[in-house]
């Protein structure tokens, strides 16, 4: 009797009794996983882009700071980041750097005007492009060294103020008092974000910390760069246990939470198209199995008067529909790889459709106009496994059929 090896050859040969169909059934088995493939890469490039953009323009993938900053803000609420602290956090597996900031609103004058906007002290010897994104986008002048201000492009020309012209700026410090300080401008930024061009202003942490009355390790926040965005929560959860009392570390979407709102209905869009793709597969394979079930019942009936056990002709049917599956899963890979390739390296430029912007602003972040498309490894896992796991459920009331298959009744039907 068949066994093993055996059952799998002839399950194989039983696929391609109709190639028609088999085909067709295979080639909406590689439609869905270029589908899947396709979609998974633009949500999670799109997002991943999103998530580590908004990171670099402010606090990071993870925030340490005190424990009441986030529901009343104020200088007065203040962390320690000695060199203890900081080494402690970058021993973490999945810290990249970790950099203290100051940040705040303040009032910034020249003769011309005065306006209202948030600032950012920031290391000039710690922090590059890598870790704050708007140091990128500096397009007139430089940063500063241990004094002067980096002004937002709509700011500066709202106050007037060009390269090398002097500011004040009044901010309330540590004990709830008002302080100025006066700067040259050394530099202006464009990120393209409306909302930060027109409210930026960049200043050196040394300053801002003798202003306010800081020590030298005293800042606002601390901000964390991962080397992965995804590992944000679990990081912020092993981090906050190396705390001193009174401080608190946060993950992105807690400190961002209109950027994890727009992430949370982008994810569930893109679920709900792969459940009807899915959906969709599995009708079309269920259909393919029934069918071939139906027109073998002559077939089954022999094979049960012969010897075949209920149970191996189960599992006949159930391996028609493992190597379904696999074959439709690589032709998938084969028609998707190109496709991906491209999407991935080159993308596709929307700048032209959307007016020409250079960019869209979304919870202070400006995400390119050129789509890419990047699968983490343990997505496209899923998607395999997916793929398999749906075509085998599919087979399984054909294969039930099949095994309920009555000899005697079965063989009369072939006359």
């Amino acid at each position: 009797m068949l066994r093993g090896p055996a059952l799998y050859s002839m399950a194989w040969r039983n696929l391609w009794r109709n190639r028609r169909r088999t085909l067709i059934t295979v080639s909406s088995l590689a439609f869905g996983v270029m589908t899947a493939v396709v979609f998974t890469g633009l949500t999670d490039q799109q997002l991943g882009d999103a998530i580590d953009l908004a990171a670099r323009m402010s606090h990071g993938h993870v925030t340490i700071q005190h424990r009441d900053y986030r529901d009343s803000p104020s200088l007065e609420r203040s962390v320690e980041g000695g060199a203890e602290v900081s080494a402690r956090l970058a021993a973490d597996r999945d810290v990249a750097k970790v950099v203290p900031r100051i940040s705040g609103q303040l009032v910034v004058a020249t003769a011309n005007d005065s306006f209202g906007a948030g600032f950012v002290a920031l290391d000039p010897t710690l922090d590059d492009v890598a870790s704050f994104e708007p140091l990128g986008h500096i397009v007139e002048g430089k940063l500063f060294g241990s004094d002067g201000i980096v002004l937002g492009k709509t700011l500066a020309k709202n106050l007037g103020a060009t390269v090398g012209k002097k500011v004040v700026y009044t901010l309330t410090d540590k004990h709830g008092e008002i302080v100025s300080g006066l700067a040259r401008v050394s530099g202006i930024v464009a990120t393209g974000a409306p909302s930060a061009d027109a409210a930026l202003c960049l200043l050196p942490i040394g300053a801002v910390r003798r202003l306010v009355g800081y020590g030298p390790d005293e800042s606002t926040q601390l901000a964390i760069y991962l080397r992965d965005q995804r590992h944000a929560e679990a990081a912020a959860r092993r981090l906050g246990a190396l705390l001193p009392s009174g401080a608190a570390a946060l993950d992105w979407a807690e400190v961002n939470p209109d950027l994890a709102g727009f992430v949370t209905v982008k994810i569930i869009g893109s679920e709900i198209i792969e459940i009807f793709v899915v959906l969709l597969i599995a009708a079309g394979i269920f259909n393919t199995l029934f069918v071939s079930v139906m027109e073998r019942l002559r077939e089954f009936g022999i094979l049960l008067a012969i010897g075949f056990s209920p149970g191996r002709l189960f599992r006949l049917v159930i391996l028609e529909s493992l190597w379904l599956a696999l074959v439709g899963l690589f032709v998938g890979v084969v028609v998707t790889a190109p496709l991906y390739h491209y999407l991935h390296t080159h993308g596709i430029d929307m700048t032209a459709r959307m007016g020409g912007k250079g960019g869209i602003e979304i919870a202070g972040a400006v995400l390119s106009m050129v789509i890419r498309a990047t699968v983490y490894p343990d997505h496209a896992v899923i998607i395999a496994v997916s793929i398999i796991a749906v075509t085998l459920l599919s087979g399984l009331y054909p294969a039930w059929r099949a095994a309920r298959v009555q000899p005697v009744d079965a063989i009369k039907l072939g006359y």
